[in-house]
Protein backbone atom coordinates (compact mmCIF):
# COMPACT_ATOMS: atom_id res chain seq x y z
CA UNK A 1 0.00 0.00 0.00
CA UNK A 2 0.90 3.51 -1.18
CA UNK A 3 2.17 5.70 2.20
CA UNK A 4 0.14 8.82 1.96
CA UNK A 5 3.25 10.86 2.80
CA UNK A 6 4.25 9.68 -0.70
CA UNK A 7 5.28 12.90 -2.37
CA UNK A 8 3.27 12.09 -5.83
CA UNK A 9 0.39 10.40 -3.47
CA UNK A 10 -1.72 13.38 -3.13
CA UNK A 11 -1.21 15.20 -6.72
CA UNK A 12 1.80 17.18 -4.94
CA UNK A 13 3.54 17.81 -7.76
CA UNK A 14 0.54 18.58 -10.63
CA UNK A 15 2.84 20.65 -13.07
CA UNK A 16 0.60 22.75 -14.61
CA UNK A 17 0.85 24.09 -18.18
CA UNK A 18 3.81 22.99 -20.74
CA UNK A 19 6.10 22.34 -17.31
CA UNK A 20 8.30 25.60 -17.60
CA UNK A 21 7.07 26.73 -13.86
CA UNK A 22 8.83 25.49 -10.57
CA UNK A 23 7.60 22.75 -8.21
CA UNK A 24 5.05 24.63 -6.10
CA UNK A 25 6.46 25.94 -2.74
CA UNK A 26 4.94 23.26 -0.88
CA UNK A 27 6.96 20.40 -2.07
CA UNK A 28 10.29 20.19 -0.58
CA UNK A 29 13.22 17.63 -1.58
CA UNK A 30 12.27 14.43 -1.46
CA UNK A 31 9.47 15.71 -4.31
CA UNK A 32 12.07 17.03 -6.29
CA UNK A 33 14.39 13.95 -5.52
CA UNK A 34 11.47 11.49 -6.86
CA UNK A 35 11.77 13.65 -9.90
CA UNK A 36 14.76 14.03 -10.32
CA UNK A 37 15.82 10.08 -10.00
CA UNK A 38 12.35 9.27 -12.43
CA UNK A 39 13.93 11.63 -14.94
CA UNK A 40 17.22 10.16 -15.26
CA UNK A 41 15.07 6.50 -15.28
CA UNK A 42 13.15 7.53 -18.13
CA UNK A 43 15.95 8.88 -19.79
CA UNK A 44 18.59 5.88 -18.99
CA UNK A 45 15.64 3.71 -20.44
CA UNK A 46 15.80 5.45 -23.72
CA UNK A 47 17.48 8.54 -25.43
CA UNK A 48 19.86 9.19 -23.01
CA UNK A 49 21.48 5.65 -23.59
CA UNK A 50 21.09 6.51 -27.17
CA UNK A 51 23.30 9.64 -26.52
CA UNK A 52 25.88 7.59 -24.94
CA UNK A 53 25.82 5.28 -27.77
CA UNK A 54 25.74 7.74 -30.16
CA UNK A 55 28.78 9.14 -28.29
CA UNK A 56 30.71 5.55 -28.20
CA UNK A 57 29.78 5.47 -32.30
CA UNK A 58 31.57 8.32 -32.80
CA UNK A 59 34.55 8.01 -31.26
CA UNK A 60 34.91 4.82 -33.37
CA UNK A 61 34.16 6.59 -36.56
CA UNK A 62 37.17 8.92 -35.92
CA UNK A 63 39.65 6.46 -34.96
CA UNK A 64 39.11 4.19 -37.75
CA UNK A 65 41.23 4.88 -40.72
CA UNK A 66 39.96 7.60 -43.43
CA UNK A 67 37.70 10.43 -43.30
CA UNK A 68 34.25 10.61 -41.66
CA UNK A 69 32.53 11.35 -45.24
CA UNK A 70 33.82 7.48 -46.33
CA UNK A 71 32.09 6.08 -43.36
CA UNK A 72 28.12 5.19 -43.39
CA UNK A 73 26.07 5.12 -40.33
CA UNK A 74 22.67 3.32 -41.58
CA UNK A 75 19.20 4.02 -39.95
CA UNK A 76 17.06 1.12 -41.72
CA UNK A 77 18.76 -2.18 -42.16
CA UNK A 78 17.80 -5.56 -42.93
CA UNK A 79 17.87 -7.88 -39.42
CA UNK A 80 17.39 -11.05 -41.46
CA UNK A 81 18.96 -11.21 -44.92
CA UNK A 82 17.39 -13.30 -47.70
CA UNK A 83 14.27 -14.30 -44.70
CA UNK A 84 11.53 -11.78 -45.19
CA UNK A 85 8.95 -12.83 -43.03
CA UNK A 86 11.96 -12.61 -40.26
CA UNK A 87 13.26 -9.82 -41.26
CA UNK A 88 9.48 -8.24 -40.85
CA UNK A 89 9.09 -9.52 -37.34
CA UNK A 90 12.60 -7.96 -36.04
CA UNK A 91 11.62 -4.75 -37.56
CA UNK A 92 7.97 -4.47 -35.71
CA UNK A 93 9.49 -6.11 -32.58
CA UNK A 94 12.12 -2.72 -33.13
CA UNK A 95 9.75 -0.45 -33.62
CA UNK A 96 7.32 -1.04 -30.90
CA UNK A 97 9.43 -1.73 -28.62
CA UNK A 98 11.22 1.51 -29.01
CA UNK A 99 7.96 3.03 -27.78
CA UNK A 100 7.68 1.39 -24.87
CA UNK A 101 9.31 4.72 -23.17
CA UNK A 102 6.45 6.49 -24.18
CA UNK A 103 4.32 4.75 -22.61
CA UNK A 104 6.19 4.95 -19.68
CA UNK A 105 6.30 8.32 -20.12
CA UNK A 106 2.35 8.74 -20.52
CA UNK A 107 1.96 6.17 -17.37
CA UNK A 108 4.15 8.56 -15.30
CA UNK A 109 2.16 11.69 -15.88
CA UNK A 110 -1.45 10.04 -15.65
CA UNK A 111 0.09 9.25 -11.89
CA UNK A 112 0.88 12.77 -12.06
CA UNK A 113 -3.01 13.45 -12.22
CA UNK A 114 -1.80 15.74 -15.04
CA UNK A 115 -4.25 13.95 -17.80
CA UNK A 116 -1.45 11.68 -19.34
CA UNK A 117 0.04 12.53 -22.98
CA UNK A 118 -2.70 15.26 -23.20
CA UNK A 119 -0.65 17.02 -20.35
CA UNK A 120 2.10 17.79 -23.04
CA UNK A 121 0.13 18.32 -26.02
CA UNK A 122 0.45 14.99 -27.47
CA UNK A 123 -3.19 14.68 -28.38
CA UNK A 124 -6.28 14.69 -31.06
CA UNK A 125 -7.84 17.93 -30.06
CA UNK A 126 -6.22 20.08 -32.37
CA UNK A 127 -5.59 17.84 -35.42
CA UNK A 128 -5.51 20.89 -38.20
CA UNK A 129 -3.37 22.96 -36.23
CA UNK A 130 -0.52 20.40 -35.44
CA UNK A 131 -0.78 19.07 -39.32
CA UNK A 132 -0.59 22.55 -39.89
CA UNK A 133 2.18 23.92 -38.34
CA UNK A 134 4.26 20.48 -38.35
CA UNK A 135 3.95 20.93 -42.47
CA UNK A 136 5.28 24.66 -42.14
CA UNK A 137 8.20 23.16 -39.27
CA UNK A 138 9.27 19.94 -41.85
CA UNK A 139 9.59 22.74 -44.46
CA UNK A 140 11.85 25.27 -42.97
CA UNK A 141 13.66 22.31 -40.91
CA UNK A 142 13.84 19.34 -43.63
CA UNK A 143 15.32 21.50 -46.58
CA UNK A 144 17.91 23.52 -44.57
CA UNK A 145 18.77 20.13 -43.08
CA UNK A 146 19.69 18.56 -46.00
CA UNK A 147 21.75 21.67 -47.21
CA UNK A 148 23.51 21.24 -43.57
CA UNK A 149 24.14 17.04 -44.19
CA UNK A 150 25.55 17.68 -47.64
CA UNK A 151 27.84 20.46 -46.92
CA UNK A 152 29.19 19.12 -43.36
CA UNK A 153 29.79 15.20 -45.30
CA UNK A 154 31.55 17.50 -48.24
CA UNK A 155 33.75 19.21 -45.37
CA UNK A 156 34.74 16.16 -44.23
CA UNK A 157 32.89 16.53 -41.01
CA UNK A 158 29.75 14.09 -41.31
CA UNK A 159 29.48 10.13 -42.38
CA UNK A 160 27.38 9.76 -45.48
CA UNK A 161 24.12 9.03 -43.44
CA UNK A 162 22.10 6.15 -45.65
CA UNK A 163 18.49 6.24 -44.23
CA UNK A 164 17.60 2.72 -45.35
CA UNK A 165 18.90 -0.17 -46.66
CA UNK A 166 15.85 -2.47 -46.35
CA UNK A 167 15.22 -5.31 -49.43
CA UNK A 168 13.27 -4.60 -52.08
CA UNK A 169 9.93 -6.24 -50.70
CA UNK A 170 6.05 -5.59 -50.04
CA UNK A 171 6.45 -3.99 -46.67
CA UNK A 172 9.76 -2.30 -46.93
CA UNK A 173 7.48 1.00 -47.19
CA UNK A 174 4.86 0.46 -44.41
CA UNK A 175 8.10 -0.45 -42.28
CA UNK A 176 9.86 3.22 -43.58
CA UNK A 177 6.75 4.88 -42.35
CA UNK A 178 6.10 3.31 -39.25
CA UNK A 179 9.98 3.85 -38.42
CA UNK A 180 9.62 7.41 -39.53
CA UNK A 181 6.87 8.03 -36.93
CA UNK A 182 8.29 6.09 -34.28
CA UNK A 183 11.05 7.95 -34.00
CA UNK A 184 8.82 10.98 -33.99
CA UNK A 185 6.65 10.08 -31.24
CA UNK A 186 9.78 8.87 -28.89
CA UNK A 187 11.61 11.47 -29.45
CA UNK A 188 9.22 14.69 -29.23
CA UNK A 189 7.44 12.97 -26.67
CA UNK A 190 10.46 12.24 -24.51
CA UNK A 191 12.96 15.39 -25.68
CA UNK A 192 10.90 18.21 -25.71
CA UNK A 193 7.11 17.44 -23.87
CA UNK A 194 8.30 15.58 -20.97
CA UNK A 195 12.30 16.74 -20.60
CA UNK A 196 11.15 20.46 -20.47
CA UNK A 197 7.94 19.79 -17.94
CA UNK A 198 10.40 18.02 -15.88
CA UNK A 199 12.87 20.41 -15.78
CA UNK A 200 10.45 23.28 -15.14
CA UNK A 201 9.08 21.45 -12.48
CA UNK A 202 12.55 20.90 -10.83
CA UNK A 203 13.17 24.53 -11.10
CA UNK A 204 15.54 25.11 -14.17
CA UNK A 205 15.46 28.41 -15.82
CA UNK A 206 13.68 28.01 -18.70
CA UNK A 207 16.75 28.42 -21.15
CA UNK A 208 18.80 25.86 -19.39
CA UNK A 209 16.49 23.31 -20.02
CA UNK A 210 15.84 24.35 -23.15
CA UNK A 211 19.76 23.90 -23.55
CA UNK A 212 19.51 20.44 -22.22
CA UNK A 213 16.96 19.52 -24.79
CA UNK A 214 18.67 20.67 -27.67
CA UNK A 215 22.15 19.36 -26.38
CA UNK A 216 20.65 15.93 -25.69
CA UNK A 217 18.83 15.74 -29.14
CA UNK A 218 22.24 16.70 -30.53
CA UNK A 219 24.34 14.30 -28.86
CA UNK A 220 22.28 10.76 -29.48
CA UNK A 221 22.73 12.04 -33.96
CA UNK A 222 26.12 12.06 -33.04
CA UNK A 223 26.95 9.03 -34.32
CA UNK A 224 25.99 10.75 -37.83
CA UNK A 225 29.03 12.76 -36.96
CA UNK A 226 29.29 16.33 -36.25
CA UNK A 227 27.09 18.01 -38.43
CA UNK A 228 24.86 15.31 -37.22
CA UNK A 229 24.96 16.82 -34.06
CA UNK A 230 24.67 20.54 -34.37
CA UNK A 231 22.25 20.18 -37.32
CA UNK A 232 19.70 18.31 -34.63
CA UNK A 233 20.56 20.63 -31.95
CA UNK A 234 19.17 23.68 -33.87
CA UNK A 235 16.19 21.98 -34.53
CA UNK A 236 16.11 21.38 -30.55
CA UNK A 237 15.59 24.77 -30.24
CA UNK A 238 13.20 25.68 -32.85
CA UNK A 239 10.95 22.66 -31.45
CA UNK A 240 11.38 23.62 -27.87
CA UNK A 241 10.27 27.66 -28.79
CA UNK A 242 7.44 25.96 -30.89
CA UNK A 243 6.60 24.22 -27.56
CA UNK A 244 6.86 27.01 -25.65
CA UNK A 245 4.48 28.81 -27.44
CA UNK A 246 2.03 26.41 -27.80
CA UNK A 247 2.34 24.17 -25.11
CA UNK A 248 1.86 20.89 -27.83
CA UNK A 249 4.58 18.19 -28.93
CA UNK A 250 1.67 17.58 -31.50
CA UNK A 251 2.88 19.72 -34.55
CA UNK A 252 6.42 18.24 -33.80
CA UNK A 253 5.73 15.03 -34.09
CA UNK A 254 3.90 15.46 -37.42
CA UNK A 255 6.73 17.44 -38.31
CA UNK A 256 10.11 15.48 -37.57
CA UNK A 257 7.52 12.48 -38.81
CA UNK A 258 7.06 14.04 -42.08
CA UNK A 259 10.82 15.17 -42.58
CA UNK A 260 11.80 11.15 -41.58
CA UNK A 261 9.35 10.11 -44.12
CA UNK A 262 10.37 11.65 -46.76
CA UNK A 263 14.15 11.26 -45.99
CA UNK A 264 13.10 7.68 -45.79
CA UNK A 265 11.20 7.33 -49.16
CA UNK A 266 13.19 9.60 -51.02
CA UNK A 267 16.59 7.95 -50.35
CA UNK A 268 14.70 4.85 -51.39
CA UNK A 269 13.59 6.45 -54.70
CA UNK A 270 16.66 8.44 -55.60
CA UNK A 271 19.38 6.15 -54.35
CA UNK A 272 21.94 5.65 -57.35
CA UNK A 273 19.50 8.13 -59.86
CA UNK A 274 20.96 11.51 -58.79
CA UNK A 275 24.05 12.39 -58.35
CA UNK A 276 23.81 14.51 -55.87
CA UNK A 277 22.89 11.75 -53.25
CA UNK A 278 25.18 10.33 -51.72
CA UNK A 279 25.03 6.77 -51.15
CA UNK A 280 27.94 5.24 -49.38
Amino acid sequence: MQSDTSPLADGDVPGAGNGAGPLPAAVGEPARRVLRNETLIVLALSLGASAVSALISFVGSLTRPGGLKHQAATLNASHAPGRPWLDLAWQLFGIATALVPVVLVAHLLLRERAGGLRAIGFDRRRPGFDLGVGTALAALIGGSGLLLYLGARAAGFNLTVVPEALPEVWWKVPVLIASAVQNAVLEEVIVVGYLLRRLGQLGWAPWAALAASSVLRGSYHLYQGVGGFFGNMVMGVVFALVYRRWGRVGPLVAAHALIDVVAFLGYALLAGRVSWLPTG
